[in-house]
């Protein structure tokens, strides 16, 4: 592990991603056609809202020393990790968004797109639970990437169908 991230940073990072994530599944609905894609992104709308109740309720429990940085960061290089991070992510804004649904033109271009989106969330938080220290922030963060990477799965399933 090379820090310890404190909370805040990762949780209000964490919850951006999963207001896109959200904002995406709806937006999507709106381009495809397919019934079936159509009932996926549903379920993963009302999955990744949960999500974000998750963060936020452990946010909530976290400790107000947790919110202090754990190691001495002078040049604020954690953060520009953290920050570098999210940027990277596939969705990071809502013009990215934007334009990227406008090249969705059928059910099989959503679900690729979707599948960028999920894998890179579980590379966000996979970055994140490595610079992170033993406790709740990292249990959270091991509980999100297996959530990610089950919905990486049931993704390929559909795209394979499609």
């Amino acid at each position: 592990m090379l820090y310890c991230f404190n909370a805040t940073e990762v949780f209000r990072i964490a919850t951006e991603i999963k207001d896109r994530c959200i904002a995406f599944y709806q937006k999507a609905q709106g381009v495809i056609q397919d019934s079936k894609v159509k009932e996926l992104f549903e379920s993963l709308v009302r999955e990744e809202t949960e999500h974000k109740l998750k963060i936020e309720n452990m946010r909530a429990r976290v400790p107000g020393g947790a919110w202090t940085p754990s190691v001495s960061d002078p040049e604020q290089e954690l953060d520009l990790y953290i920050r570098m991070m999210a940027e990277e992510h596939l969705l990071s804004s809502v013009g990215d968004m934007d334009a990227q649904l406008a090249q969705v033109k059928t059910a099989r271009d959503a679900l690729k797109l979707a599948l960028r989106l999920e894998k890179d969330s579980v590379i966000f938080f996979l970055g994140m639970q490595e610079a992170t220290c033993e406790g709740q922030d990292r249990d959270l963060l091991a509980l999100l990437i297996k959530e990610e990477q089950d919905h990486v799965r049931r993704l390929s399933l559909q795209a394979r169908k499609s």
